[in-house]
């Protein structure tokens, strides 16, 4: 089962947890405090920068009739796409540069370049997942009700399918965002439900007949209109139509991997509603570390990504700066260190390798699995360390009192994988122990 009690599981004490959430915030305020001149010039610089390489491919895409040219234009739309999405469109939306009170990079004010309207997603994504990050049940980016990621969703014929699926939901990603918020398999049963549905997809509609509009008629059109002459009006269209199509594809492929990365390698926890409503800043804070995941990149890499190769520190503070990721990255590793908690990262091949190979594996029935969904390399939960377990792997919080060191969740970790031969015995069941006494 996924984890219930999440202290326990980190191996922190009521205390701990406490004195963890008072330094995490005392990192908030550091930020904040020092925000100014050099942060605003950041993002006003990515904003010329996505200008310029959207005004760039979509100049390109007007000699898209030799294939140089389709494919630069192709490109440059993808970049820019990716840069208004992930840099600018969801981190401003996230109120990330609120503090400024400029109205173009306001959280209150934009609307990004996606089929989602913003209004949608602030609550999906911002509200919804943020707030009950990895929560089954809660959040609906656990799997996009499409995919199962965990062994705590029941396996059905359905699941079959996982790889197809994905697939199919990274091309399309944008869309699969649009219908997100719509909940589709939810079942209306009052008038005024039944009226907000229709708002919902009304909204929806409107923005993706817009995005539509845009991409694959009106510039196609200015491109068939200029060029038609030369190369005849439908091919001139026709290569327009693709090479949008293709940057959307581009940014839709990249928005899909980033994300992964950051919500589905081993290590990125999933937790039950138990207790959820009722946590301290602290159990929230230590949530998101252990339910996140990050990769290591440079400079271009994080760019791309939106900074969400911090993925682990954005989810601590989803409304400070992007820009700043980095330099907050340092101080939580050390944090990860003091209390000897996971700090769940690794090369971006490698994290979206694993998203896939758990995609692949519980597409599978679970007798075709090894793991238990208390230990599997996806997902766990604090059982893993109960049961016949060896020495030293059993759930405890010890400070060595001569060094100061801490034992704690990462130690019992390793020692736990340093003895992954022995079998740990799953705790009984209630009819198991009804029948023992």
């Amino acid at each position: 089962m996924a984890i219930t009690d999440i202290p326990e599981y980190a191996h922190l004490s009521a205390a701990d947890v406490e004195a963890l959430g008072a330094e995490l915030d005392a990192i908030r305020a550091d930020i904040e405090a020092d925000r100014g001149e050099r942060d605003a010039r950041y993002i006003r610089n990515t904003i010329r920068f996505q200008r310029g390489m959207e005004l760039a491919g979509r100049a390109l895409i007007f000699g898209s009739s030799k294939r140089s040219m389709w494919w630069a234009g192709a490109g440059a739309l993808g970049i820019a796409k990716i840069v208004e999405n992930m840099e600018l469109g969801h981190n401003v939306m996230h109120g990330q540069w609120d503090w400024m009170n400029d109205p173009e990079v306001h959280s209150t004010s934009w609307e990004w370049d996606n089929t989602d309207p913003s209004a949608h997603w602030k609550h999906t994504h911002n509200y919804i997942h943020h707030k009950y990050t990895n929560v089954l049940g809660m959040d609906d980016d656990v799997g996009y009700g499409l995919l199962r990621v965990t062994r705590d969703q029941r396996w059905q014929p359905f699941y079959l399918g996982n790889l197809a699926y994905n697939t199919l939901l990274a091309v399309a990603f944008e869309y699969g965002v649009a219908a997100q918020h719509l909940e589709l398999a939810k079942k209306r049963r009052t008038p005024e439900a039944k009226e907000q549905f229709r708002r919902d997809l009304a909204d929806v509609g409107k923005k993706v007949g817009k995005q539509v509009a845009k991409d694959y008629v009106v510039y196609p059109a200015l491109v068939a209109g200029a060029t038609g002459r030369k190369v005849g009006v439908g091919r001139a269209f026709g290569k327009a139509v693709t090479a949008n199509l293709t940057g959307n594809v581009i940014r839709n492929i990249w928005t899909n991997a980033v994300i992964f990365c950051g919500h589905f390698p081993d290590g990125a926890e999933k937790f039950t509603k138990q207790d959820v409503d009722s946590e301290t800043q602290g159990e929230w804070y230590l949530r998101q570390m252990l339910g996140s995941a990050n990769f290591r990149c440079g400079p271009v890499l994080g760019f791309m990504s939106g900074n969400l190769s911090y993925q682990i520190e954005h989810h601590i503070f989803p409304d400070l700066p992007s820009n700043r990721l980095a330099e907050i990255a340092i101080r939580v590793q050390a944090l990860c260190e003091k209390y000897d908690l996971p700090y769940t990262t690794g090369s971006f091949p490698l994290q979206y390798a694993k998203s896939w190979r758990t995609i692949a594996k519980l597409s599978l029935p679970d007798k075709y699995l090894k793991a238990t969904a208390d230990d599997a390399p996806e997902t766990a939960s604090e059982r893993r360390f109960k049961g016949d377990v060896p020495e030293g792997m059993r759930l405890q919080s010890v400070v060595d009192p001569a060094t100061g060191r801490r034992r704690g969740l990462r130690s019992a970790m390793r020692a736990l994988r340093r003895g992954r031969g022995r079998r740990i015995a799953p705790a009984a069941s209630p009819a198991q122990q009804r029948r023992a006494a």
